[in-house]
């Protein structure tokens, strides 16, 4: 409806108005006269007045978008309407445009009310923000309230992680023993040790009295385990490698002892578990061997490739189907490895290695190091898995690229971290550096990002946190040893300080100052509590009443704390 058209209306409602008014005036005698004792009937609105709400509504949702031309010129045409009428013209004129904008603003308001009280609107924009994914519309009555709740929790959590307020404890470690490795899947901890022991903490329970895991080995051999070179878990297994060459698989939800034992004849050089189902690759001298389970259950070797170089990264691609696929580097060589097709080049440059690596479920990106007379300077390069070329060139850096998250990364971004000692998220769509920023005091040792925060450790100890929106450092905490594993979501997060040296220092000497300082350390902080980190209560003081050794400190508690 165009503003002729609008005015044009409201005109002809004003007669209408006044023609009902002075018809009801001149009936109302004869009405008397006719039926005395009858009660007045108040009028009903007519189909004339209810097609007007209906074309008024019309009207609304049409000339909803106008520009301010035609607003002004709808303006020029009342003032001119209003000069050639008379003073009670005018004065009818304005009740009757008084009572056309009431029953806009409350059609409107209806509208909005309407809207307002959608279940299924309300369920959807849960949906879309990520809360409840797991839900459908029937398990809650009042969808708008958890959208407000949930956006609630939400603010909380963001206000504590910037404030880094929360609760953070130290992971038990093992009596002489020295952290090899750690990694973690959902708030669910896996570490091994120097001993050959591998432990696993589940943080979102905070039990820290993690059980053990056992392995195959002689107990008649005590001291004389091999040390544990890699550790993987996801939602269902645990999988750990050996110096010598043996490989560990455990199944989280039967028990403590390996499902299956692999061996190889050489040390496993990288181990790389799938974060979606029971895929695991191993790479050993010149073989990378894929294993998985059959439909009955027993372990069995998928797939194994030969490749020229020793491999010094690998990772399996999610989402891959039937058919499991993984990405190795070896040197100046990255593998595309397909369990029903044989080993396949996907870059190589003679002369540059390759720094680091991640895969999403389309996408490699890895580092390399530019040599030789021709330097073009340290690049990462993202490859797409499909197409199998190179589709971004990223970063022109004096220092060798040490770590790179593209998995965990929001979409068409990506952080990496630097021997330069700086972190950059790069912008996929343009190729270009969005934000650099020197993070450390020595080289970036891990990193990983989201929708609004950047989370970086360095290999002199020190884990950082940065809102790269307004790029600003948020809180920083430091431990004697590099970081080298970081992993958080929405509430949580688990920083790893592994030690470069794997020595266990005599036990008779001075154990308990020497031991923590050389031991390494892994730290789980909880930001849903309502609670600064720095007066968080230690584990030891969290244990219940039928704990009586504090073997975390060398101390023995008669009476410990509450877990409570």
């Amino acid at each position: 409806m165009d503003d002729h058209s609008l005015d044009e209306f409201r005109r002809r409602w004003q007669e209408e108005l006044a023609q009902a008014q002075a018809l009801r005036k001149r009936r109302r005698p004869e009405a008397a006269e006719r039926r005395p004792r009858r009660p007045e009937v108040p009028p009903v609105r007519g189909e004339q007045q209810a097609s007007g709400y209906l074309a008024l509504a019309q009207g609304l949702l049409e000339g909803a978008g106008r520009p301010p031309a035609a607003r002004a010129t709808r303006a020029e045409r009342q003032e001119a309407a209003s000069r050639s009428r008379s003073p009670p013209a005018r004065e009818a004129a304005g009740g009757g445009e008084q009572l056309v904008d009431q029953l806009i603003r409350d059609l409107v308001s209806k509208m909005w009310k309407v809207i307002a009280e959608d279940e299924v609107l309300w369920y959807r924009l849960c949906q879309q923000e990520g809360h409840l994914p797991e839900s459908s519309i029937s398990d809650y009555s009042c969808w708008k309230l958890i959208f407000q709740e949930c956006r609630a929790k939400e603010h909380m959590l963001r206000t504590n992680w910037k404030n880094r307020k929360g609760a953070v404890s130290e992971l038990e470690h093992i009596p002489d023993a020295v952290l090899c490795d750690v990694h973690s899947h959902d708030g669910v901890v896996i570490a091994g040790y120097t001993s050959g022991d591998v432990r696993v903490w589940d943080t979102r329970t905070w039990d820290y009295i993690a059980p053990f895991l056992e392995s195959e080995y002689e107990e008649d051999e005590p001291g004389m385990q091999p040390y544990v070179s890699f550790v993987r878990i996801n939602s269902s297994l645990a999988v750990a490698a050996y110096e010598d060459g043996f490989l560990n698989i455990w199944d989280l939800r039967t028990g403590k002892y390996p499902i299956h034992r692999f061996e190889h004849d050489a040390r496993i050089q990288a181990l790389a578990l799938s974060q979606e189902d029971a895929t695991v690759a191993t790479a050993s001298a010149f073989d990378v061997v894929m294993l998985c389970p059959n439909e009955e259950g027993y372990w069995q070797i998928t797939a194994e490739f030969e490749v020229q170089k020793l491999v010094d990264y690998l990772e399996i691609v999610p989402d891959t189907g039937r058919y499991p696929v993984a990405v190795a580097t070896a040197g100046d060589l990255v593998y595309l490895l397909k369990a029903e097709d044989s080993a396949r080049t996907l870059h190589y440059v003679y002369g540059q290695p390759v720094t680091c690596l991640d895969v999403s479920a389309s996408q490699a990106a890895f580092g390399v190091k530019s040599l030789g007379w021709v330097y073009e300077g340290n690049k990462i390069l993202v490859y797409s898995l499909e197409a199998e070329r190179c589709v971004s060139k990223l970063g022109n850096a004096l220092g060798d690229f040490t770590c790179v998250n593209l998995r965990d990364s929001p979409p068409n971004l990506m952080v990496s971290g630097n021997m330069d000692r700086r972190v950059r998220l790069h912008d996929l769509r343009t190729d270009t550096i969005a934000l650099s920023v020197s993070a450390h005091q020595l080289g970036v040792s891990a990193v990983q990002m989201d929708d609004w925060k950047i989370v970086s450790g360095g290999e002199e100890g020190l884990v950082s946190v940065w809102d790269y929106r307004m790029n600003q450092k948020l809180w920083e905490v430091h431990s004697r040893h590099p970081v080298r594993h970081i992993s958080f979501n929405s509430h949580s997060l688990i920083t790893a300080n592994v030690p470069y040296e794997r020595v266990v220092c005599n036990a008779d000497l001075d154990r308990f100052t020497t031991h923590r300082r050389h031991r390494g350390l892994i730290q789980a902080y909880e930001f849903a509590v309502d609670q600064l980190a720095f007066q968080s209560t230690v584990p030891i003081c969290r244990s219940s009443y039928d704990t009586t050794v504090g073997c975390n400190y060398d101390l023995a508690l008669a009476f410990p704390y509450d877990s409570i």
